[in-house]
């Protein structure tokens, strides 16, 4: 069951980032202005956010199984959709759709926490967003690689099909989950603040995570830009290859889970965000040789993807502890706030590449992770001076 979580949380979230390597094709296609074809990403993670704040707190108000069927049917119809579309109009609709109906994956992963029993749901939770993180390290290589031999529209009709298959698989194997919340959905909706604002470890854990996934985003917007510039000059194919290795990363989920099983989850947190600070540092250390230049690079990817991997399940793993009836909404909150960071980081990354390169993009890349670690460690010096004041 661990397994068929996570093959269906890293299929249903490779969703959002096949469109990312083929905007130019669809745009062309569908008669897409260039200007506005940064949409069709755009849209996807509208949508995506949009489905965190006001669908997934609905895994703790509805049968969760027929949700989670329910909403893959909705993502085949939107993959459909985009593979068909003849229009600017309808292919940015189907964009939206995507992003909006693809949060069955944070419903999915919370499901995977009640399952789980209580010395083990780190581990659980690791394994399952191992899936997840290896579908999003997977979706752009594989829909660039598909793309080049059978044309940008079999990949959403392959996505759609698989959709469909998932949501037929998940309806005969997931058990039935009835949530025993009481709330209406406004006051389900108005919790989430209250929740935001009454719970520490999640706001602590949001802002950790969002310098992580911050870092995340920057990188993987812009080397690719990097490898495919004269320094490197690499084609799609070897971009997609080197995606491909960096996806090494995701093995950290589950050693994190055991980690946090043990109660080691501080002393693992700082040393994941110490792993984003390295991943950055790596390729600023490269000498003139291309081919060390970019071996250090891979490393970074790794170093990178393992602290990502990492952080994110001592994330989850903090606050699934806090309550099995609020825990799809605390997920909500924690992916939404994250989700933010990352688009922070993407869109601060190509403006910092075109205006300063490469080496001025790691450093920003080194900045996000750097001040979520301060965040953590100022926080490990007041409460340390707590009980000093007192004593006082």
């Amino acid at each position: 069951m661990v397994w068929l979580l996570a093959i269906a949380s890293g299929l249903i979230v490779a969703n959002l980032y096949y469109a990312q390597t083929l905007v130019g094709p669809i745009s062309a296609a569908t008669g897409l202005s260039p200007r506005a074809a940064g949409l069709i990403v755009t849209l996807t993670q509208i949508g995506y956010c949009l489905g965190l704040l006001f669908i997934v707190p609905l895994g703790d108000l509805l049968e969760n199984r027929r949700l989670v069927v329910t909403l893959l049917l909705l993502t085949s119809g939107a993959l459909a959709l985009a593979a068909t579309a003849s229009s600017p109009w309808l292919v940015l609709a189907a964009a939206l759709g995507v992003g909006l109906a693809s949060v069955a994956a944070q419903i999915i992963v919370p499901f995977a926490a009640h399952l789980s029993r209580e010395a083990t749901r780190g581990q659980t939770v690791g394994k399952v967003v191992s899936g997840l993180l290896i579908g999003i390290m997977l979706a752009r290589p594989v829909a660039s690689l598909a793309a080049d031999h059978l044309g940008w529209h079999a990949v959403f009709v392959g996505a759609a099909a698989a959709m469909l298959a998932l949501a037929f698989v998940l309806r005969h194997k997931l058990p039935r989950r009835l949530p025993a919340a009481t709330l209406s959905y406004p006051r389900l909706l108005a919790s989430m603040w209250r929740l935001f604002a009454s719970t520490p470890v999640l706001r602590r854990r949001s802002a950790y995570h969002a310098g992580m996934f911050g870092a995340f985003s920057l990188f993987w917007t812009t080397a690719p830009l990097a490898l495919a510039g004269p320094e490197f000059g690499l084609s799609q194919t070897g971009i997609a290859i080197f995606a491909l290795v960096g996806m090494a990363g995701a093995v950290a989920s589950p050693v994190a889970g055991r980690l946090a099983d043990a109660g080691h989850a501080r002393s693992a947190t700082t040393a994941a965000l110490l792993l984003g600070v390295i991943s950055f540092a790596l390729p600023l250390l490269v000498p003139g040789a291309r081919v060390v230049s970019l071996a250090l690079l891979v490393a970074a990817s790794i170093v990178l993807d393992m602290g990502v991997a990492a952080n994110l399940v001592l994330g989850q793993r903090a606050i699934f502890v806090l309550g099995a009836e609020v825990r799809s909404r605390l997920n909500a909150i924690y992916f939404a706030l994250f989700f933010a960071g990352g688009a922070l980081g993407s869109a601060l990354g190509a403006w910092v590449y075109a205006a300063h390169g490469w080496h001025g993009a790691l450093v920003l890349g080194m900045a996000f992770p750097a001040l979520a670690l301060l965040y953590q460690l100022g926080e490990y010096a007041i409460e340390a001076a707590a009980p000093a004041r007192r004593a006082e």
